[in-house]
């Protein structure tokens, strides 16, 4: 979509594709966009980089969908850099088919060569994944981590190699047949039950300082459970969401709870 300087927002034919527009799905996926905005923006309020989101109303009763401005573009017409995303997939040279086959040690190992600020980027990584964790997000896959890569006008090289902001952050466990749902990427050799000692045995292997580590989990334990509730819901979550929203409170609060 586009995002018009009128502030109408309009498909992107023949205008900047500026924003991803999101609607609803069906079968119990109704509150999908919900979900999506729901994790969105306490990862903004834990301290990650999270492009602008919005709910908005869809016509005919329909559930609101979700618009998220792009970051991978331009930001106006005096702004003459150039701007490439690469997923992970394509850092650690695998087919769009194994995006589910990763690792996060290995993400660290094709992460540190190329990032232009290894150390924070390698820092990311471990957040990214203990927010996966805590928000029960069965979908942080390789094709869902990526670096935001820039080049400064006239320049024929990347000035910054850097970690994407985040982007598709879902509690995937709330959606029907999802209730099991695993971790998309292996950490200490496991996809589930994760421990807070699992977590510390991950800053070993990537060179992330432990004191960073034991700082970032008791950050990230203390706000994602508290973040939900204090958010202004709009008017558009009716009854069928209030539920929805519940859940992932219930299950983020039970995840944040073993590890404080």
């Amino acid at each position: 979509m586009c995002l018009t300087a009128d502030g109408d927002l309009v498909p992107a034919v023949e205008q900047p594709f500026t924003h991803i527009f999101k609607p609803a799905g069906t079968a119990g996926f109704e509150t999908l966009p919900i979900v999506e905005w729901l994790r969105l923006e306490p990862g903004r309020a834990v301290g990650f980089e999270v492009p602008a989101a919005a709910l908005v109303d869809m016509p005919d009763g329909m559930p609101p969908a979700l618009v998220v401005e792009r970051f991978d573009i331009r930001r106006n017409a005096d702004d003459h850099r150039m701007l490439a995303m690469e997923d992970f997939c394509s850092i650690l040279e695998l087919p769009t088919s194994a995006k589910y086959d990763g690792t996060i040690e290995r993400m660290a190992r094709g992460l540190r060569p190329l990032s232009t600020d290894p150390a924070a980027d390698l820092e990311i990584l471990f957040r990214r994944a203990l927010f996966a964790w805590f928000i029960a997000d069965g979908d942080m896959h390789l094709k869902n981590l990526a670096l935001l890569k820039i080049v400064e006008p006239g320049s024929r090289q990347f000035a910054t190699v850097r970690f994407a902001p985040l982007y598709d952050a879902l509690t995937t466990r709330v959606f029907p047949g999802l209730a099991g749902d695993r971790m998309a990427l292996k950490l200490n050799a496991k996809d589930d039950r994760l421990t807070r000692q699992d977590f510390l045995t991950l800053p070993r292997t990537i060179d992330l300082p432990a004191a960073r580590a034991e700082a970032a989990i008791a950050e990230l334990a203390m706000h994602p459970s508290e973040a939900t509730p204090r958010m202004a819901f709009p008017e558009q979550l009716g009854g069928g969401a209030a539920k929805t929203v519940q859940d992932t409170i219930r299950l983020i609060a039970g995840r944040v709870t073993t590890f404080q």
